[in-house]
């Protein structure tokens, strides 16, 4: 019974160290994602995100009145799930992310990325705040978990 409780314990702890479970709010990522959804993600550094990947990010201060929210593991407010579009390295989207050409950067940045809504009529993203800075960038979407209907 030790055992068994000692395997669950440690499974829980490195649940908490390594995913994030959070709540979809809002239009930004229809038709993928709708409000209500939820979304498991993997915390991954910011050199493991692709482009196309779906990510979790914290909310930039612009958004939150400049007091911008760490999360815990359960996913409080001031948490965005985007698509990355751009990762460091890539050439910089002046053409989706006209905000992006003040930097004069050909090539986004190391420790940046690129994120865009796939709703971007309803999205706040890089297209308002620039670049999501790599300590804000908290994991991968690995699986939805769509509400029921």
């Amino acid at each position: 019974m030790a055992a068994v409780f000692a395997v669950a314990t440690a499974a829980l702890i490195w649940a908490r160290r390594h995913l994030i479970l959070v709540a979809v709010v809002g239009r930004s990522m229809e038709p993928t994602l709708r409000s209500g959804d939820r979304v498991l993600a993997r915390r991954v550094p910011l050199a493991r995100v692709r482009p196309g990947d779906v990510v979790v990010v914290v909310a930039p201060a612009e958004m939150t009145a400049g007091r911008p929210t760490r999360p815990d593991p359960a996913g409080p407010p001031g948490l965005l799930i985007k698509r990355a579009y751009a990762v460091p390295g890539d050439p910089v989207p002046v053409d989706r992310v006209p905000l992006l050409r003040r930097g004069g950067e050909q090539v986004v940045p190391a420790g940046r990325l690129v994120v865009l809504g796939d709703n971007p009529s309803q999205s706040y993203d890089s297209r308002e705040c620039g670049y999501i800075p790599e300590p804000d960038v908290l994991g991968v979407v690995v699986r939805p978990r769509p509400r029921a209907d």
